[in-house]
């Protein structure tokens, strides 16, 4: 049986936060690949990452989330959080905010 992926979120040392599917790492944790991810821009409604990761945010409508990307590659991870099920929910709820 396969391993299942983890759902996680990423803050990397100066292009953000990203929400998706952890495809792969480097060896040194800092080159990250992601599936089905999202900016994660400006949350409101949990008082840090943990809690986002942990059990999403309480209010959605204030939340600035970007849309979904295949496929995204970053570097410089320095957080990774991996997502609970009441979070990966609340967080794919928020609808994409778009300019």
């Amino acid at each position: 049986m396969a391993k299942k992926k983890r759902y996680v979120i990423v803050r990397t040392y100066s292009a953000g936060v990203f929400a998706g599917t952890l495809e792969s790492q480097s060896d040194d944790g800092k080159r990250i690949v992601l599936s089905d991810a999202r900016r994660l821009w400006y949350w409101r409604g949990a008082a840090s990452l943990s809690q986002l990761a942990g059990s999403g945010t309480s209010k959605p409508g204030e939340c600035k989330f970007a849309v979904p990307v295949a496929r995204l590659e970053v570097t410089e991870a320095i957080e990774i959080d991996d997502v609970t099920a009441a979070g990966r929910k609340s967080i794919e709820a928020v609808v994409p905010w778009t300019a």
